[in-house]
């Protein structure tokens, strides 16, 4: 898998967060908008409807922690060496990276990787579910 895969699913992933999260605020909306129109229901539905959205939220924290483990692996299996040098060969400099090039550079430079390296995996699409329960009971 290319770098470039991991970016598009990574963006694919933040997407379907941001329609999931779009999805349940919509349905809060009409729910509060039911509530204060006096049925009922709407505010027990509410509370329910709540519930689903903190473990949605709590789905979002895992899949974080599991794309944050992912990264870490990958960029520690790109740095650590694959096998040893030849104990004959003389000891040389290990060949610069090209500023600009080699697959770490290119990993760390891509949406995902930065998501990764800021911490901000929580950012645009993962973060989305905080504001949709504040809006619930606001």
């Amino acid at each position: 898998m290319d770098v470039a895969t991991v970016d598009n699913e990574y963006q694919q992933l933040q997407q379907e967060a941001q329609q999931v999260s779009s999805a349940i605020s919509d349905l809060a909306t009409k729910l509060q908008a039911a509530s204060q129109a006096g049925d009922a229901n709407a505010k027990e539905w509410l509370l329910d409807l709540k519930s689903v959205a903190l473990q949605i939220q709590a789905e979002q924290l895992q899949t974080q922690s599991l794309l944050q483990a992912l990264h870490d692996f990958a960029v520690n299996t790109i740095q650590t060496p694959q096998a040893p040098a030849p104990a004959a060969a003389p000891l040389q400099a290990a060949p610069a990276e090209p500023e600009g090039g080699g697959m770490l550079s290119h990993f760390r430079g891509s949406g995902f990787g930065q998501a990764m390296v800021q911490g901000a995996g929580m950012g645009a699409g993962f973060g989305l579910m905080d504001s949709v329960i504040n809006s619930i009971f606001n």
